[in-house]
């Protein structure tokens, strides 16, 4: 059996390349500049990529299933680096169509391939602590912006735009195209001995079904996840997108310590996913979205009605955090509930909302902040949304927590 600690470092290689994603603000003003395109114009490259990162995480999720770590890595690779090909011959032809359609089309099906990849091969490794083991790869697609965006800087600085995607382009596909050829699932004994197929009740072990992915979206509690996943996601990046001028505007934030707390919110959203997952294997996944929403509903609410720096960023961070740690959490969460059979299709479907809150969180943030020239309605907002996934979170948790003890109760009887 390969080694699950390289292997644990072949999908934070993975995720750490396509996680780049999350830097392209810092090209924004750039390719402004260069090729006179308007903001909404240009952000609207990062909105597709998201989108298609959901949908051919989805649609594609059979085929991660079907073929195996290592073929669908290499695939995500190739997508991702002619996207990012592509995208340099866009800005030198100066052709937004064909920029749309290499950043956002192309490389966002790279990102869904690529993100969905290697979490179910992770978690067959760590099978006594599923969540430490997705949130190591997910860690890394929250720490990319931190890597990607001075290295984007410094090249696009010193080379330019064209010459930057060119050299990023390069990298990404020798990195992971490296870590994809050492991904393999673990051997079939291995698997048969220690991934658990059954949960402990308080009064025997009960088996868990190994749904397919049919047999998944045909099930309410998958809808239940898929709204937890897209309110979590469409509140956090709706406040992410903004955080800096919210941060100048409301609390009177210079620039520069503006930007030292979007520096800070990277670090806190990557060890928040590490973190949380962690604290998951413990509680369980039920409890920690549960606290999630508990907490996110309070935080929305005090942000509304902050004016000190130090409370806002403070607010912020909490919420960051538990941002990132509803990514980590998830796919251990569908593991508990579905196994682990068709996990990387399950998780594909459920990450349609994360290609849809990608749109809806910007927008409806931005509609709202213009109508009522503040951002307080939005926050107030954010927390009525968040109201309701803490009561659907805690419906799955009775509910589920019931057929655990009336299949207990049938299997001692």
């Amino acid at each position: 059996m390969k080694n699950r600690w390289l292997i644990a470092l072949s999908a934070i290689g993975i995720h750490i390349c396509i996680g780049s994603v999350y830097a392209w603000s810092v090209l924004t003003k750039p390719i402004m500049a260069q090729m006179g395109f308007s903001l909404q114009e240009t952000t609207w490259t990062f909105s597709i990529a998201i989108l298609f990162l959901g949908l051919s995480a989805s649609f594609l999720g059979t085929f991660v299933e079907k073929n195996g770590p290592r073929i669908s890595g290499l695939t995500a690779t190739a997508f991702f680096g002619i996207g990012m090909f592509g995208t340099a011959l866009a800005l030198h032809l100066q052709s937004l169509i064909l920029l749309y359609i290499c950043y956002g089309v192309i490389g966002g099906i790279g990102l869904g391939i690529g993100y969905i990849t290697p979490v179910s091969t992770l978690v067959k490794y760590f099978p006594k602590r599923r969540g430490f083991a997705t949130g190591l790869a997910i860690m890394g697609f929250g720490f990319a912006s931190l890597i990607a965006g001075p290295i984007m800087q410094i090249l696009v600085s010193n080379f330019g735009l064209v010459t930057n995607f060119i050299i990023l382009g390069c990298a990404y596909i020798l990195i992971m195209g490296a870590s994809s050829l050492y991904l393999a699932p673990p051997p079939k004994e291995f698997v048969e001995k220690y991934l658990p197929t059954t949960v402990k009740t308080s009064n025997s072990m009960i088996e868990i079904k190994q749904y397919s992915v049919a047999e998944a979206t045909r099930d309410w509690k998958f809808y239940a996840l898929w709204w937890i996943f897209f309110t979590n996601i469409t509140c956090g990046i709706g406040l992410l997108a903004v955080a800096s001028p919210m941060a100048q505007e409301v609390v009177h934030m210079s620039p520069i310590a503006a930007a030292s707390m979007v520096g800070v919110i990277g670090l806190i959203n990557g060890f928040g996913r590490i973190a949380w997952s962690s604290v998951s294997d413990y509680i369980g996944r039920r409890n920690t979205y549960i606290l999630f929403f508990l907490i996110e509903i309070f935080a929305f609410y005090a942000l509304a009605n902050t004016t000190e720096a130090f409370f806002f960023q403070l607010l912020v961070l909490i919420i960051v955090s538990c941002y990132g740690g509803g990514f980590s959490c998830m796919p251990a969460y569908l593991s508990d509930l579905f196994g682990t059979k068709q996990l990387s299709a399950i998780h594909g479907r459920i990450l349609t909302a994360w290609g849809m809150a990608g749109i809806a969180g910007p927008l409806l943030l931005s509609f709202i902040r213009e109508t009522t020239q503040s951002y307080a309605l939005c926050l107030y907002v954010f927390a009525f949304l968040f109201i309701i996934s803490f009561i659907i979170a805690i419906i799955l948790k009775i509910k589920t927590t019931k057929k655990e003890k009336l299949i207990s109760s049938k299997t001692i009887a």
